[in-house]
């Protein structure tokens, strides 16, 4: 028997794997804890629950980890986002990765990431070999892979931008405005963003001029988002870091165009079926934009190939990886 730590399901990326592996494995006992796994102050709930359990198994979809018992303990890192971008993060996580999850990576049953890039980062990072670290991807939900496609022959001249993202620092959402309001004769396109505005983002469209350009939509179902996906111009996507960067496969599910970064994790997940963009040069994204509104052969090639892209990512591939390092688990359990 094997516990699996659900309180990771949610509406993250993280959330994501949680519940669309969980589905697809038997043989786990939910794991008996509360509180926010998030926390760097977790450790204290699974160092005690580990103690009190010595024969216990423990998956984890997602960073945290116990102090001790590190042995029957297999958890998942799916990026060194709070290492590598510092502002992303306060003393205390930044203290747990550095005390708690470096060593957890060098004791752990087994650590879990979804791409090459991240794979890389955590063995250089951790100082582990690497076949100590299994690189499972992503997968494509199915309401994402079902869904109509996007009709990317519609006019592009007065369609919109769609940016999923949660303002955070490193997803370079500022260079999506800037870039925009460069671009030349769009006057009619907006930028449409996930979540609730942020300051930085509100003042940079007012100074551009473009306020009444840029719409924020709050927090979207998955339906929405097949939706938007729908009925973009592109997913624009100028991140800084990703270790994977999931709306980039979901929308290319539903061929719609994207740009995105070439760098971290993105340009390897994309491949050759996106517009990839270096993401500090802002007059880059703008020709992007510029290139995939004025060319319909454009988007019909990239909502081809991303639709072909997006079917290699599978959520069952993703749990059959999963079950196969999992001690505890029969072979029946291994993939539903």
């Amino acid at each position: 028997m094997i516990y699996f730590d659900r309180r990771w399901d949610g509406d993250t990326g993280i959330g994501r794997f949680s519940r669309e592996v969980r589905s697809r494995l038997s043989g786990f006992r939910d794991l008996p804890l509360t509180g926010n796994p998030a926390s760097p102050f977790d450790v204290l709930r699974l160092t005690w629950f580990m103690i009190l359990n010595p024969r216990a198994l423990v998956f984890s979809p997602g960073y945290s980890a116990p102090l001790f018992g590190l042995n029957r303990f297999f958890f998942t890192v799916h990026d060194l986002n709070h290492v590598d971008t510092p502002g992303n993060s306060g003393f205390f996580k930044r203290l747990y990765y550095k005390l708690v999850l470096k060593r957890a990576c060098r004791g752990a049953g087994r650590i879990f990431t979804v791409s090459g890039f991240s794979k890389k980062r955590i063995v250089d990072w951790a100082g582990i070999s690497s076949s100590r670290v299994v690189c499972t991807g992503n997968g494509v939900s199915d309401i994402f892979s079902s869904s109509a496609k996007n009709d990317v022959g519609r006019d592009s001249l007065r369609g919109f931008l769609f940016s999923v993202g949660n303002r955070k620092l490193h997803k370079n959402e500022v260079a999506s405005v800037k870039a925009l309001a460069a671009a030349k004769g769009l006057a009619g396109v907006r930028l449409v963003f996930t979540g609730e505005p942020s300051r930085e983002l509100l003042a940079e469209a007012m100074a551009l001029g473009i306020e009444d350009r840029v719409q924020f939509l709050g927090a979207l179902t998955e339906e929405q988002l097949c939706g938007l996906y729908q009925g973009a111009l592109a997913l624009i996507f100028p991140s800084l870091y990703e270790g994977f960067g999931l709306p980039a496969i979901e929308a290319m599910a539903i061929g719609c165009p994207v740009i995105a970064s070439a760098t971290t994790a993105l340009g390897e997940v994309v491949g050759d079926a996106a517009l990839v963009v270096d993401p500090s040069d802002t007059a880059q994204i703008t020709r992007a934009i510029e290139q995939l509104a004025g060319d319909v052969g454009l988007r019909q090639m990239l909502h081809a190939k991303g639709i072909e892209r997006a079917a290699m990512f599978s959520w069952p591939r993703v749990a059959a990886a999963v079950g196969r390092e999992l001690p505890g688990l029969t072979s029946s359990e291994r993939l539903q």
